[in-house]
């Protein structure tokens, strides 16, 4: 069984692009349905928006940043959904949270498996101050991971999806990666050579752009905020296709748990 946690980076990223419409507008209350999410949301949550207005609307890491009088962390967990609907949508099963907006609509967080997170924090940098840099960004460059490669005995997927190096780089995106850079997940990351951390860099960062210009993927539960499909799915070349021939040579595809995750690859096209 593919043990599936979503959704990644480019899902969330995806998420944040479509609820944009939501800044600039002020926060006319916030009912809260069920407060039992992977942590209880804050009683005084409803308190703490009412009135304010949404400045911005990023993701750092997995999460979600919504930047009022405070920050409001979201995190979407296996199953959570952040949608907009109109005045007139009536609350369904696993709606936990509603924010209603100053024109009429409503942004509401949707979780049926409740993995996910509503919180709000004085300074969201603090509560992820952890975190390492993001994937996206210039200060992810073939310097950076080689440094953090050195001596480190675990693999070089491992590394990767550390989020105390890089954040956001989840499974599917690992393994899609080091495919295209020809790198074995299971090579360690002590001897990953200077050429070969460029070419990774490179091949992440291809990766996720693609990955968001496309809606991000569908494998189970993820939607848009318009509750559309992601398509990244229909490009994978190694992730859920053990056993088929791999594109490239042919080979059959490969699939070993790496740290307790399903790890796939193709012997042949990575040393």
């Amino acid at each position: 069984m593919i043990r599936v946690d979503m959704p990644e980076l480019p899902e969330v990223q995806t998420v944040v692009d479509g609820i944009q419409e939501v800044v600039g507008l002020k926060i006319l209350g916030v009912h809260t349905h069920c407060l039992k999410l992977r942590q209880p949301i804050q009683t005084d949550l409803s308190d703490r928006l009412e009135g304010s207005v949404i400045q911005m609307v990023f993701r750092r890491a997995k999460y979600i940043v919504v930047k009022t009088n405070c920050d409001v962390l979201i995190h979407l967990g296996m199953t959570g959904k952040l949608l907009i609907k109109d005045h007139t949508y009536q609350r369904v099963k696993h709606d936990h949270m509603e924010i209603h907006l100053s024109n009429g609509k409503k942004l509401v967080y949707h979780d049926p498996r409740r993995f996910g997170m509503v919180s709000w924090h004085s300074n969201y940098q603090d509560y992820l101050a952890h975190y390492g840099v993001e994937p996206l960004s210039d200060a992810f460059s073939s310097d950076y991971l080689y440094q953090h490669c050195r001596d480190r005995r675990t693999t070089i997927k491992a590394l990767i999806m550390d989020q105390r190096c890089v954040v956001g780089v989840g499974n599917i995106y690992a393994c899609e990666a080091l495919f295209l850079a020809g790198i074995s997940p299971l090579k360690q990351a002590k001897v990953i050579n200077k050429n070969e951390c460029l070419k990774l860099v490179a091949m992440i960062k291809k990766v996720l752009n693609q990955a968001i210009s496309e809606g991000g993927t569908t494998l189970k539960d993820y939607r848009t905020a318009n509750n559309s499909l992601g398509y990244f799915q229909q490009s994978l070349n190694v992730y859920g296709l053990e056993g088929k021939g791999c594109q490239a040579c042919g080979s059959s595809i490969q699939n070993v748990k790496i740290t307790g995750r399903s790890t796939f690859y193709c012997e042949h096209c990575q040393s």
